[in-house]
């Protein structure tokens, strides 16, 4: 009878999710967006890298490349002037290996904390603080 049953799953041929699988993750969250904030979103690049480069812990004082799981870089919609000479296009970070680590310790599943990273870094694209983003996921819990 074991035509029946699935087969079962064995590790030994497991890896971690690649950076290539976590663009797939984020490019799926961001598809699952409403259509009215990915049009707010035309112009902006989500890239995926391993950790934050040695400038952006230094910057942001952090003691370990675990400590910073997404990051957004450029200037808020809000902020944004016509008249302001034109700049790097906004970017948001998505950070492989510490994403992994809290996976690690969490119980939610690895494409909801993309999800969830991707959606906070978007709001400081839409111009929002990371207290304004914590009372919009508050008052949604």
């Amino acid at each position: 009878m074991t035509g029946d049953r699935p087969p079962r799953r064995t590790w030994k041929d497991a890896a971690a999710p690649s950076l290539a699988d976590f663009e797939a993750l984020a490019s799926a969250a961001f598809a699952a967006l409403p259509e009215h904030f990915r049009a707010l979103c035309a112009d902006l690049v989500i890239r995926v890298e391993d950790f934050p480069t040695d400038e952006v812990l230094d910057a942001m004082h952090l003691k370990s490349e675990f400590d910073l799981l997404g990051l957004f870089q450029g200037v808020g919609l809000p902020f944004q002037a016509p008249s302001a000479p034109t700049a790097m296009p906004n970017m948001i970070w998505l950070y492989r290996r510490p994403i992994l680590d809290y996976w690690a310790d969490h119980e939610d599943t690895l494409g909801d904390i993309v999800t969830h990273v991707l959606v906070h870094e978007i709001g400081h694209h839409f111009g929002l603080s990371d207290d304004d983003i914590d009372a919009i996921e508050a008052s949604a819990d």
